[in-house]
């Protein structure tokens, strides 16, 4: 910006005026001059974007991305902390078993077609009825 400025008046009406002192202080400006300065080439730039979401996009986006980072953080530590306690059952469950590594080939490609089937939504009531029942599916 240049240091010419220029003087001008403008008219406002009073509950305006009001608003406009109200934000003086929370937007740091030292005078309604500097807020209606800023005011107006906000606007500016706002009118002379030709996909205007786009321009308010940009005042939005960095709270939008601090959000979405914090949810993909958290579910990042909770998918983690899962796959360690899966991991632990794991290992328990395989000191146990005496199982052949076509079996667990086998068990393999059917737990795939299931979670494929039920898009991830398995049940351990499903599995226990399958282990249960006649072993029709082979």
């Amino acid at each position: 910006m240049k240091n010419n400025k220029e003087r001008t008046a403008i008219w406002l009406y009073p509950e305006t005026m009001d608003r406009m002192d109200g934000w003086l202080e929370k937007d740091n400006c030292k005078s309604r001059s500097e807020f209606v300065e800023k005011a107006l080439c906000f606007y500016m730039g706002y009118l002379g974007t030709e996909d205007t979401s786009s321009y308010l996009s940009k005042a939005l986006l960095s709270s939008i991305q601090g959000t979405l980072q914090k949810t993909e953080d958290r579910v990042a530590g909770n998918l983690f902390r899962l796959s360690v306690e899966i991991s632990m059952m794991m290992h328990l469950l395989a000191t146990t078993l005496h199982i052949t590594d076509e079996e667990l080939r086998r068990l393999r490609g059917r737990c795939v077609v299931e979670v494929k089937r039920t898009k991830g939504r398995i049940r351990l009531d499903d599995a226990v009825q399958f282990q249960n029942g006649p072993d029709d599916e082979e």
